[in-house]
């Protein structure tokens, strides 16, 4: 089996939205994607606010055609004042239940750690749900209730790619346009 990794195009948007579903309904909040083919090509390829790879299975024996997408990294830059350098921020991994296990995650991330280094990147970053959690509704499932669900990704970024975990900073979100619009009626000065 032949695996190619290369940066995503416009022509892909269709195949990554299909993984983002997937991507979704794998943390149990499909009803969340409100991803459009539209809206996805103007951020990431006409704005540029991110960036994508995707994982190809290529065709047997040199078949016409660009091979079926199985996987995904979508990522943009961030900026750190401490170390006065960019990081790589990794928004979301995918690979098909199908690939798993086969060594794609890890050839994922290493194409970011090029892409990383060749940035002059300090760091990459990424977030990972809690096992237990689900996040249409985190805190609505009991400690004792919740099923460990996510303990392979947990056990993927710590064991394998050695990562470590940050528990030492909570995340924390404004969402929507309402929430945004709020804070800007809340705190602008005129």
């Amino acid at each position: 089996m032949s695996i190619q990794i290369i940066p995503a195009t416009r022509d892909d948007v269709p195949e990554l939205l299909g993984l983002i579903r997937e991507l979704a309904i794998y943390e149990k909040a499909e009803h969340e994607v409100k991803a459009t083919p539209e809206l996805m090509t103007k951020a990431v390829f006409d704005d540029k606010y991110a960036e994508c790879l995707i994982a190809r299975k290529l065709p047997k024996d040199g078949a016409a055609g660009k091979g079926e997408a199985i996987g995904m990294a979508l990522y943009f830059f961030t900026y750190s004042t401490w170390l006065a350098a960019p990081g790589l921020y990794l928004e979301d991994l995918y690979v098909k239940p199908s690939e798993r296990n086969l060594g794609l995650g890890k050839r994922l991330f290493g194409e970011l750690g090029v892409i990383a280094k060749e940035k002059g990147c300090q760091r990459m970053e990424w977030r990972v749900l809690k096992a237990g959690f689900h996040c249409s509704s985190p805190k609505s499932v009991r400690a004792d209730q919740r099923v460990q669900w996510n303990e392979p990704s947990i056990a993927f970024y710590t064991q394998c790619l050695k990562a470590d975990p940050q528990s030492e900073w909570e995340g924390m979100r404004i969402e929507g346009d309402e929430k945004i619009q709020k804070l800007i009626d809340d705190f602008q000065k005129p």
